[in-house]
């Protein structure tokens, strides 16, 4: 049986991945339970470097569950490390592709518009990571995706991840246009206190 969705994405770059206290920042985000998933991303790192990166997202301690552990866009990497989900670049690979491969992956599709929304779904995606919904250091320049848009996807019926920008303060708006969950990069790898982040944008997350 497939586990749960995660409602909370940290999501990696090239920088992370390369960051000298990598594993103690996954260590503590570890400790959240089975609403965070781990991603292991980044289109510089060679495939070698990527599969380094999703074992050690993946280690823990045996007394703690397993980590949620999804890859971006390399399926050969995620069946390696055992992922239990990819995300995939609107540009990526199709998603039957993926399906082929591991029929229980969650498989998630990367949009920006009601349109690639719409052709992620018909494709087979069973999630939308959807944005970038504010101005964010990751993706400069980067045009946003309306409100407006976000609902019209959201009413599709599949779960909506927002990205881009997240805060604790602004996931209220994003929960009243209908998401699911959101995906961090910044917010939490660079937080003070990486656990404490995750925390927060789960209790904003938490139905009311």
């Amino acid at each position: 049986m497939r586990p749960s969705l995660p409602r909370l994405h940290a999501i990696t770059d090239e920088r992370i991945a390369r960051r000298p206290d990598l594993d103690r920042v996954v260590a503590e985000l570890g400790t959240i339970g089975p609403d965070l998933a781990l991603h292991a991303r980044g289109r510089a790192l060679t495939g070698r470097e990527q599969y380094e990166l999703a074992v050690r997202l993946s280690a823990r301690p045996h007394d703690r569950p397993p980590v949620r552990l999804f890859v971006n866009d390399r399926l050969d990497v995620a069946l390696a490390a055992q992922a239990v989900g990819v995300q995939l670049r609107r540009d990526g690979l199709p998603v039957s592709a993926a399906r082929r491969l591991r029929g229980d992956w969650w498989i998630g599709r990367s949009v920006h518009s009601l349109d690639e929304a719409r052709a992620a779904l018909a494709q087979g995606a069973d999630y939308l990571v959807a944005g970038p919904m504010y101005a964010t250091d990751t993706h400069p320049g980067s045009p946003l995706l309306p409100q407006d848009s976000l609902r019209a996807i959201a009413r599709l019926g599949a779960p909506v991840v927002a990205i881009g920008g997240i805060t604790a303060d602004r996931i209220a708006g994003l929960r009243a246009a209908g998401v699911y969950g959101v995906a961090a990069i910044r917010a939490l790898w660079d937080a003070p206190h990486p656990a404490r982040a995750a925390h927060a944008l789960l209790a904003a997350l938490a139905p009311r």
